[in-house]
């Protein structure tokens, strides 16, 4: 009876959590906006332990700030912090990239790369692209993020790649979609996949520098993403959690 309770109660600490976090990136709950257990109870119908863990990991992703006075409060981001973010994640990739060249891989570790990069090929040829092929993309660069990852044969590395990439809009797919609007999404596009491309053939010729600068750079994809997002918000449907980034012009 025990146990089932306990897998009750974290059922509904998964779905309190997913509900909080949809009302904050669509925009339901507003940056500075205050939310309070009791409220949160009433917002999912979950009961009060559960409610109280998910807005503790919602304060853990980084979407809420904990109130001295009680609650917590939808935390606003300026476009440094994301680019900070970015930045971090691309720091910790870069890392895992060049353990995976010093280390070196075999033939069989490349494949499932070179299969995903493959598939990212058929997408990144249609031109102009459509909604449903970035949507595509999305999923398999994740993959291939997460392979070339697990490439490093660090843990705790790889544990880390993870945290960052729980931040705010700092994963590698975090702006894709915005990116599908602009005129400029075929081009990145590209240049994002050259760039998976060469840093596969400089972790198969063991060149660990040149692998960590490519990584490093490819996260700046992203940056640039979000710089162009927030000066086109003609689309910001296709971002989630655009109203929390706080502009230079704000």
């Amino acid at each position: 009876m025990a146990e089932r309770d306990m897998d009750r109660s974290v059922s509904q600490t998964v779905r309190a959590q997913l509900t909080l976090r949809d009302m904050i990136l669509s925009g339901g709950l507003r940056p500075g906006e205050r939310i309070s257990e009791l409220q949160a109870v009433e917002t999912t119908g979950a009961s009060r332990t559960p409610v109280r863990m998910a807005l503790v990991r919602l304060e853990e992703e980084g979407l809420l700030e904990a109130i001295p006075s009680g609650g917590f409060m939808v935390k606003a981001f300026s476009e440094r912090d994301i680019v900070d973010a970015i930045e971090m994640r691309g720091t910790l990739e870069g890392l895992a990239a060049r353990f995976a060249a010093e280390r070196g891989v075999s033939v069989r570790d490349l494949e499932p790369l070179k299969e995903c990069l493959d598939e990212i090929d058929g997408l990144v040829r249609q031109d102009p692209i459509s909604v449903d092929a970035f949507s595509a993309y999305v999923a398999l660069n994740a993959r291939f993020h997460a392979l070339l990852t697990e490439l490093s044969r660090s843990p705790p590395l790889i544990r880390q790649i993870d945290r960052a990439s729980a931040l705010p809009f700092a994963s590698p797919s975090g702006f894709v979609m915005a990116q599908s609007a602009l005129p400029e999404a075929h081009q990145i596009l590209l240049i994002a996949q050259d760039q998976h491309r060469v840093v596969i053939d400089a972790i198969e010729n063991r060149e660990g520098a040149r692998a960590e600068a490519i990584m490093r750079e490819h996260a700046r994809l992203a940056a640039r993403n979000l710089r162009l997002a927030l000066r086109n918000k003609t689309h910001i449907d296709l971002l989630p959690g655009l109203a929390l980034i706080k502009t230079v012009a704000d």
